[in-house]
């Protein structure tokens, strides 16, 4: 027996603006989310991203290339309804930031941590108003609990949808300073991506590459650049 698959039952995808924001329209029906809430957007441009989506469905609806639609509807059904959970979530990541944990040895990976990862941290000072502290080794020592608050104040005050994006960007690079990076523009996105990589890459260039391993982590980035889409559509 063949898989059930939804089909294509409207004519065209069109963005409509409401009271405070934007929905897709299939035809005249109002696009939902799977909890049946209203999907609506903040900005036009993030509207256009997922009517789009719908307009290139075929016969078939196919979830998988609508990436749009699926982190919007994040944010509405989940992020929305536990903003708080996911903010302190995602603020946690500073007081075990990536940038923050460094190898003893050898000199070559020390050398080359220090020179891309040092200046995250300048500009997270300068720029964030939090100063992190490097430790060498895995394991955890505490951050400045007053460069933490501040890093959590910013993050507490994301909308639903930036902290939906928002949350990728911090959880696939392993570092709260680098999400913030990207989604500030400090440094183009693929840039940022690759920094966060520079372990796993560093590894690869002294014992080989993993066919697999970079399969996966090819999705990692495919979806951290998704993130950095969806949060600059979603500025006002």
């Amino acid at each position: 027996m063949s898989e059930w698959k939804a089909k294509r039952f409207w004519t065209s995808a069109d963005v409509a603006e409401q009271d405070g924001g934007f929905s897709i329209l299939l035809d005249t029906r109002p696009v939902k989310t799977p909890a049946k809430q209203a999907l609506t957007v903040p900005t036009a441009a993030m509207a256009q991203a997922i009517a789009d989506e719908w307009n290139a469905q075929e016969e078939a609806i196919d979830p998988r290339t609508m990436p749009f639609t699926r982190t919007a509807n994040a944010a509405v059904d989940k992020v929305a309804a536990q903003h708080a959970e996911v903010a302190q979530m995602l603020a946690g990541y500073g007081d075990s930031d990536l940038l923050c944990y460094r190898a003893d040895s050898p000199e070559s990976l020390v050398a080359q941590q220090s020179a891309e990862w040092d200046p995250w941290l300048d500009w997270a000072e300068d720029t964030l108003g939090a100063r992190l502290a490097p430790r060498t080794g895995v394991m955890h020592a505490p951050q400045d609990p007053a460069a933490l608050e501040r890093l959590g104040a910013r993050v507490y005050g994301l909308t639903s949808f930036e902290l939906a994006a928002f949350h990728d960007l911090v959880s696939l690079s392993g570092s709260l300073i680098l999400g913030f990076g990207a989604a500030l523009g400090q440094r183009p996105a693929e840039e940022i991506w690759e920094i966060s990589r520079l372990d796993e890459n560093w590894q690869a260039e002294e014992w080989g590459r993993d066919e697999e391993a970079e399969a996966v982590a090819a999705i990692k980035r495919a979806d951290f650049l998704h993130a950095k889409q969806v949060f600059d559509l979603v500025q006002p």
